[in-house]
């Protein structure tokens, strides 16, 4: 039985992005340092990214219904590229604003006491990230580990500023400052094309990753008898769960129940193979029947991967 992945990380990603998100615009205020905004601005973006995570991973839980007969776990694909979007808005903002500086470069100002709150609240940071990267991969949910990198990136960034300014106060270089944002954004953008890229892959029924396919093969060759064959197999990840289908071919001869028996092996072999398991749908063919060996596009291109490898 599926279980949904637990909601507190998030919760707890939302009650640090409020503290951060306050201790970084302190700081900026106290500094007027633009790599200490940039910091700031990535925090609002962890709130608003948090509080999404947390509604798609609700919505998500809910049961099947007769209208999403699968589920509703693909919203957390929306929900990661709705956290790669705001990302993007938000190295967008951070590199208006450091060009200005960079332009117009201004002194800053009680840099012991801003960095030390920065520090602080990157922390914070760091140990919310790690608890949502650690649950995130038990759980196999891309939105608890889309959160955790997103926080992860807010701790390196934040390590930059930090090391930025403190050879802003060793040289007087103001320059470095806006610099260091610039290049914050640049790892933001970075950050946000990785996200952006796995929920493009999740909503377009992306099959899953080659080695877990070549473990779902392997399952099933085990399983047959030597007047048996399978193809047109299809693989698909929506949020933690995984789905995989295919045609199994049997002798026409064979009862329902002898190959009713022979399929429940054949899903409970695929389902130890897979991370979390996997709902299993396999479609009986007779074997003899010409019709069972035409009757999917993916057989074409089962045929020609097969002729790649030979």
């Amino acid at each position: 039985m599926f279980s949904p992945p637990p909601r507190y990380p998030v919760v707890l990603s939302i009650l640090a992005a409020l503290l951060t998100l306050a201790m970084k615009s302190a700081a900026y205020h106290l500094t007027g340092s633009v790599g200490l905004l940039s910091d700031a601005a990535e925090s609002l973006v962890n709130l608003l990214a948090a509080c999404t995570a947390y509604l798609s991973l609700w919505f998500a839980a809910r049961p099947v219904d007769s209208s999403h007969t699968y589920g509703h776990e693909k919203i957390e694909y929306f929900s990661s590229g709705l956290e790669g979007t705001l990302i993007v808005i938000a190295a967008g903002g951070i590199l208006w604003y450091a060009v200005g500086r960079l332009i117009t470069p201004r002194e800053l100002h009680d840099l012991g006491i801003g960095t030390a709150i920065a520090l602080v609240a990157s922390l914070v940071n760091l140990g919310v990230a790690l608890v949502l990267l650690r649950v995130g991969r038990a759980c196999h949910s891309i939105v608890l580990e889309a959160n955790g990198q997103h926080l992860m990136t807010d701790v390196w960034t934040s390590v930059g500023v930090l090391g930025g300014l403190f050879l802003v106060w060793l040289t007087d270089w103001l320059i470095l400052d806006p610099l260091l944002a610039i290049l914050v954004a640049g790892n933001i953008l970075w950050t946000a094309y990785d996200l952006l890229k796995r929920s493009f892959n999740g909503l377009m029924d992306h099959a899953l990753p080659e080695s877990e396919q070549a473990a779902v093969r392997q399952a099933i060759e085990s399983c047959l008898l030597p007047s048996m064959h399978y193809h047109a197999l299809r693989t698909r990840q929506a949020g933690a769960r995984r789905f995989v289908d295919f045609h199994l071919l049997v002798p026409g001869i064979w009862s329902v129940r002898v190959a009713h028996k022979l399929t429940e092996q054949v899903e409970e072999a695929v389902r130890k193979v897979l991370p979390g398991g996997a709902e299993v749908t396999v479609h009986i063919e007779p074997l003899e029947d010409q019709a069972s060996w035409e009757d999917s596009a993916l057989i074409a291109v089962e045929q020609a991967r097969q002729q790649e490898k030979t």
